[in-house]
């Protein structure tokens, strides 16, 4: 796998799945989710443009979360240098998904036409709303008002027409084509809670201020129920079909990466102490509370079964342990569960659970370093191997 998210050898096959494989093989033409082989173009920006990953936004959300966690733990020159990267991270993406749009529109409708490629594309917003959560801890509330308000839109969007075109599709996902990817829907519902949580004292106008939270607890609500459906019909996916190690990857991780997000919308709802928001959270805090630390505790749950997965994966079968663009979705969960630890105990007087986040806080930095610093060298060596033809030309 290259940095840029294609496999070697299958550059002209960008966006495919391994589902989209499986039902080309039984469909053929007459699928419409049948993935077209799409010439890569020449050169290294333009190809990487082309090729890049729908999710790719899961560095903004994994960098940005770290961010955030280092800076709660009061390490904040970390947590700073992290916060440049993520600004630094969004910036180019946001330049590469626009340039992608407008240049390289038969590549994004071949992402889209796959549901499991395209709910990739809800990283976009929980990458955006991480983002704006850690900006509102720097003191820049607006500029992380209109990052959430951006990113609610996208997600609006997204939330309908995802549904719909499997609807108006004739052919539905089979339950080998669900996997973790699908989650990222919740964790973009859950970081949209978040954000209204976050920027409700600061919002602009009055009435914001006044149904932010009540918003924030509607959002919150959603996504623990798109959670309970979703995870359902992952663990029968992971239970009753035969998993290959490529399909093994990275993105299973959400499924404690949700609970972990879930658990810290339900904590800032919790945490807000304004007046527009003191009758709800009085009357949703005990609940909030049972149910957060019961998906606390399935979260905990999923960490050793996760490892486990990752052995059999990566020892047992062998699988190359190269950089991919999902890895990313390892390391935000991992920082996200210490945010959600360090939240959820500082609110309910679990003093326990900030003990751990404390703790595991380095775990998720170092995942952070070790996953960027494979990215670099998987760039290095693209790089490398671009110029030896050139190079070879030359003598």
């Amino acid at each position: 796998m290259s940095w840029l998210g294609v496999p070697k050898g299958d550059e002209g096959a960008t966006g495919e799945t391994t589902g989209a494989r499986r039902r080309d093989a039984r469909q053929g033409d007459t699928d419409r989710f049948a993935t077209q082989r799409l010439t890569v173009p020449d050169g290294l920006v333009r190809r990487a443009i082309a090729t890049l990953d729908p999710g790719y936004f899961a560095w903004v959300m994994a960098t940005g979360i770290i961010s955030v966690g280092t800076d709660l733990l009061g390490d904040h020159l970390l947590s700073q240098v992290v916060l440049g990267v993520t600004v630094a991270a969004f910036v180019g993406l946001v330049l590469a998904y626009t340039a992608r749009l407008v240049w390289f529109a038969p590549f994004v409708r071949q992402s889209a036409a796959d549901p499991t490629t395209a709910m990739a594309y809800f990283t976009v917003v929980a990458g955006t709303d991480v983002l704006a959560v850690r900006l509102v801890m720097a003191t820049h509330p607006l500029v992380a008002f209109a990052l959430g308000t951006a990113a609610a839109a996208v997600w609006l969007g997204l939330t309908y027409a995802l549904p719909w075109s499997i609807v108006a599709a004739a052919h539905r996902p089979v339950l080998g084509e669900i996997n973790g990817t699908w989650l990222v829907w919740v964790v973009a519902t859950q970081s949209l809670s978040i954000v209204a949580a976050a920027t409700a004292p600061s919002a602009p106008a009055t009435w914001l201020r006044a149904n932010l939270p009540a918003v924030a607890v509607c959002l919150w609500g959603l996504g623990v129920m798109l959670y309970l459906v979703l995870i359902v019909i992952i663990f029968l996916r992971l239970l009753v079909i035969e998993v290959t190690p490529a399909e093994m990857g990275p993105a299973y991780w959400i499924a404690m990466g949700a609970t972990a997000i879930s658990v810290r919308a339900a904590a800032g709802i919790i945490a807000l102490h304004d007046p527009h928001s003191a009758v709800l959270v009085a009357v949703m805090r005990p609940f909030m509370i049972g149910l957060s630390v019961a998906l606390w505790a399935f979260g905990t749950w999923w960490i050793p079964l996760l490892v486990l997965l990752g052995i059999w994966r990566y020892l047992l079968r062998r699988y190359p342990r190269t950089y991919e663009p999902r890895l990313w979705n390892v390391v935000f969960p991992l920082g996200m569960y210490t945010v959600a630890s360090f939240s959820l105990g500082r609110v309910s007087g679990l003093g326990f659970m900030a003990s751990i986040a404390r703790v595991w806080v380095w775990v998720g930095v170092a995942a952070w370093v070790g996953v960027l610093s494979l990215m670099a060298g998987a760039l290095v060596r693209t790089l490398v191997e671009r110029r030896r033809p050139e190079s070879g030309c030359v003598s």
